[in-house]
């Protein structure tokens, strides 16, 4: 399952992954991302007018869009993975930096930064209404619900097909889903096979991920989370050859805490895990490491343990997928792993 976010400061986009975590399954942009001219969408590959049937009704899209506003941190990397540059966008860092990956497509499409509006009581209308965009993004949020009677006099609202899909739509369903709308679908195209290439180059150069049992936890204010849960969807740990524990079918995103007095329940062959919320967790990375139970498991004693960090946003991108971070992703987390897995 795929979590929409805005993606708020890190700890709490994080506090919503103990919910549900989408792992990613590959994301990014390809090598060539084009160029922007004036913000203006790049050359499409589309016919219009365009019509897209949408939980509310229908989405006509009558000339190819050129100013296109967004309403959450997925659907401006949507954007940009199109070689799109919003108009607007949600300022979901809130004055903090904006994540390396995205800060590097950004870049690559002619801009320093974006313009963004205050999201701190949701969506800002008249924001998006100043900047008259020709169409509005909005595939990759949960409150599209309230939104779309409001965004909708403003300009098309390209979301999706059915309310249940908010929250179960992969990344690339909804990436594809607005390259309709705005005529790019062999861009769309593009992205996604470039990602997969990633992957699977990745997983090619680290022959020694393959078969490797993992566990991943992260480390919530109210519990350890025992995140690669049997029904968790398949994502990047998968993706470059690990598989999960055979305990994973003992829990769900319903059923996923773990006690201090089952830290034995991470045993495995590789232990990933998390800190997002620091000393505000339930328990701070030195104390579960000096914890004597957790010292005693196997995995930590032969040092096939690791730590994703979070201060770089890298877990917040594990468990958020989305259009654009996947070549960043590998590039920072299978170091971490081919660390661990060689027990230094």
């Amino acid at each position: 399952m795929y979590l929409p976010v805005r993606r708020r400061p890190l700890a709490a986009a994080l506090l919503a992954s103990a919910t549900c975590l989408g792992l990613l399954t590959g994301c990014g942009f390809s090598s060539d991302t084009g160029s922007s001219e004036g913000k203006a969408a790049t050359a499409g590959d589309g016919s219009f007018p365009v019509s897209l049937t949408n939980a509310w009704g229908r989405t006509e899209v009558k000339e190819k869009p050129v100013r296109v506003a967004t309403v959450s941190d997925g659907d401006t990397a949507i954007a940009l993975a199109l070689g799109v540059v919003p108009v607007i966008t949600p300022d979901v860092e809130d004055g903090d930096k904006v994540a390396e990956y995205k800060q590097r497509a950004i870049e690559k499409l002619g801009e320093k930064k974006l313009t963004t509006y205050d999201d701190t009581d949701g969506t800002d209308y008249e924001a998006i209404a100043a900047e008259e965009p020709d169409v509005i993004l909005g595939v990759n949020t949960w409150d599209m619900d309230a939104d779309y009677a409001k965004l909708s006099p403003i300009a098309p609202v390209v979301t999706f097909g059915d309310k249940k899909e908010s929250d179960t739509l992969t990344w690339q369903e909804r990436l594809r889903t607005a390259a309709e709308a705005l005529g790019l679908t062999a861009k769309a195209d593009a992205v996604i096979a470039a990602n997969e290439k990633t992957l699977k180059d990745a997983a090619a150069a680290h022959p020694e991920f393959k078969g490797k049992v993992y566990t991943y936890s992260v480390v919530h204010p109210e519990q350890i989370t025992y995140m690669s849960h049997a029904d968790q969807d398949p994502g990047v740990f998968e993706q470059l050859g690990l598989v999960k524990h055979p305990r994973s079918k003992n829990y769900s995103a319903d059923k996923n805490g773990v006690s201090l007095e089952n830290l034995d329940e991470l045993e495995s062959d590789l232990l990933l895990m998390t800190y997002p919320f620091g000393d505000e967790g339930l328990l701070s990375a030195s104390e579960l490491e000096s914890n004597k139970l957790f010292q005693s498991l196997d995995v930590v004693k032969k040092k096939h343990f690791a730590v994703v960090p979070s201060e770089n946003t890298l877990a917040s991108a594990i468990a958020y997928p989305d259009a654009l971070s996947a070549p960043w992703v590998v590039e920072n987390l299978t170091p971490i792993l081919a660390k661990a897995v060689a027990g230094k």
